[in-house]
């Protein structure tokens, strides 16, 4: 995995434009459309689990978990803007990230922020 491939955020060019801020320099909310969340959960195959445990005795970093991290973000981030397009909006301001362990089966990313339509000022 190239150092490209450990970042998040969109890939390519998307018609909704996603932002941790409240608001975006050179434009104005123009309407507030609500809560919008992307949401998956993963489970840990047995071999990486393995290796994981493995690697965790003599130290250094987990490449195949931060693999699947990576993933599990971005997939949660694209349902988010799916949900965010689905319902008008062209934005989606103060977004973050929530990650929890899911019943000691998986871990559970909630990527989501509030959906606006923004205009040029």
């Amino acid at each position: 995995m190239g150092i490209e491939e450990y970042g998040g955020g969109q890939t390519g060019q998307s018609d909704v434009l996603v932002v941790t801020t409240n608001d975006v320099p050179g434009y104005r909310v123009t309407r507030v459309i609500g809560e919008v969340f992307g949401l998956t959960v993963r489970s840990r195959h047995l071999g990486s689990q393995i290796g994981a445990g493995l690697k965790s005795m003599i130290g250094g970093e987990l490449k195949g978990l931060t693999k699947t991290l990576v993933e599990t973000r971005n997939q949660a981030m694209d349902r988010l803007i799916e949900q965010a397009r689905a319902r008008g909006a062209n934005a989606v301001l103060m977004m973050r990230f929530d990650v929890t362990e899911a019943a000691d089966v998986g871990t559970e990313v909630c990527a989501y922020g509030t959906a606006a339509v923004i205009g040029k000022e």
